[in-house]
């Protein structure tokens, strides 16, 4: 990387370049589409950003996204099926300097990031990136260890105190960015996107469901789309979906798509109770099974964005989310699904129930959630990204 931003090889007289650093890239989750989008935009429209990443997984086969292979991992606490990786630092910051960008981006605040945050002093270059993760909200709900929280915010605190700017996805997480030392001037808020030509009302297929063995053809589907774990909100999900088939029998199924360290406590919790457990569905296959769905429940309240809401009002389905976090701002309540009491399961029963029961209504706030989502899309999200950065550069 260069020291500095002078000189005939700097911008504005060569197309800006960015190297983006992110620890998940490979994983199933929204932080790691939302790299893969970005990379995916970049390609297309011939765009000097190129990814850096380290991970046993299979990665993404693109040009501009690169693997180096760990020199060591191990499960993470609490995610052993994310798991943690020693990088090889030095040649990752080999080819940092080798590609010389103009900004660096770090999308995760682990190891690879923690590269990123050391390429991009040694070169002089700016930094900036997006808050994915509220870490802190997860390890309160994961560990209740206050101990380990305060260790995490102050972790946070140092972390981004490096960057230029902090992308905010929803407003609820701007204002909590100041919570981690993020002052109101570093926040550049970010209108999220997603693949609105994949996640359509145009991929309904009832016959998708003949893939998922348990899933009757007559049922209400009410789907939930993420990580199986605690800090979803998924114990109280639980609780309420019990009323629910208590009430409604056979006329409705719950069909959780994913996986993660709450599925076989959530499994035996909810056996006998008209749920079916999908295991990881990805691309063409999920969005088939979105858009062949009836409704839609994210109770998350720890969530930044909640990518899996867009997607599925995207798909045409009335969609159901907590009351704290980003995915309230993805729903017009009582127009395109509801917004509930994080905590109150006997509220989320009756919403579910009389969705269930009222296939009007539902299909209404389907549609209104379609349109909705069309001013969402990822290419609009990347131009306003992608500027953000060519002004860092500039």
């Amino acid at each position: 990387m260069r020291n500095g931003h002078t000189g005939p090889d700097s911008p504005p007289d060569r197309p800006v370049r960015v190297v983006l650093f992110s620890d998940t890239v490979a994983d199933v989750n929204g932080p790691a589409r939302f790299v893969q989008n970005v990379a995916e935009q970049a390609r297309r429209r011939g765009l000097a950003l190129t990814v850096l990443t380290s991970t046993r997984k299979p990665c993404p086969r693109s040009p501009n996204i690169l693997n180096f292979a760990p020199v060591a991992a191990l499960p993470m606490p609490g995610y052993p099926e994310l798991g943690l990786v020693v990088p090889p630092v030095r040649a990752m910051l080999r080819e940092a300097a080798r590609l010389s960008p103009d900004v660096v981006h770090v999308s995760t605040p682990g190891p690879v990031g923690l590269v990123g945050l050391l390429g991009a002093w040694r070169g002089g270059a700016p930094v900036l990136g997006v808050y994915h993760t509220d870490f802190p909200a997860y390890i309160d709900r994961l560990f209740d260890d206050a101990g380990l929280s305060a260790l995490c915010r102050g972790f946070m605190r140092a972390f981004y105190s490096r960057f230029r700017g902090v992308f905010a996805r929803s407003d609820d997480y701007g204002r909590a960015l100041g919570a981690i030392g993020v002052e109101a001037e570093r926040v550049l808020p970010l209108r999220p996107g997603i693949d609105t030509g994949l996640f359509s009302v145009d991929k309904r297929d009832p016959s998708a469901w003949a893939g998922v063995p348990g899933v009757r053809p007559d049922a209400v589907k009410v789907l939930y789309v993420g990580r199986v774990s605690v800090e979803k909100n998924l114990p109280m999900l639980a609780e309420a979906w019990r009323g629910v088939h208590a009430a409604v029998g056979d006329r409705a199924q719950l069909v959780v798509v994913g996986g993660g360290p709450y599925l076989e406590r959530m499994r035996a919790e909810l056996g006998g109770h008209g749920t079916v457990f999908a295991g990881y569905r990805f691309g063409e296959e999920l969005a088939r099974l979105y858009a062949s769905g009836d409704l839609f429940v994210f109770p998350s309240l720890t969530d930044t964005l909640g990518q899996v809401v867009m997607e599925s009002q995207s798909c045409g389905l009335a969609t159901l989310v907590g009351d704290a976090g980003g995915p309230r701002e993805m729903v017009v309540d009582g127009t395109t699904g509801l917004v509930l009491p994080g905590q109150d399961a006997g509220a989320w029963t009756r919403a579910v129930m009389a969705l269930v029961g009222d296939g009007a209504r539902r299909r209404a706030m389907g549609r209104a959630a379609s349109r909705h989502m069309a001013a969402y899309s990822i290419e609009r999200s990347f131009e306003e990204w992608w500027a953000a950065h060519e002004r860092a550069a500039r």
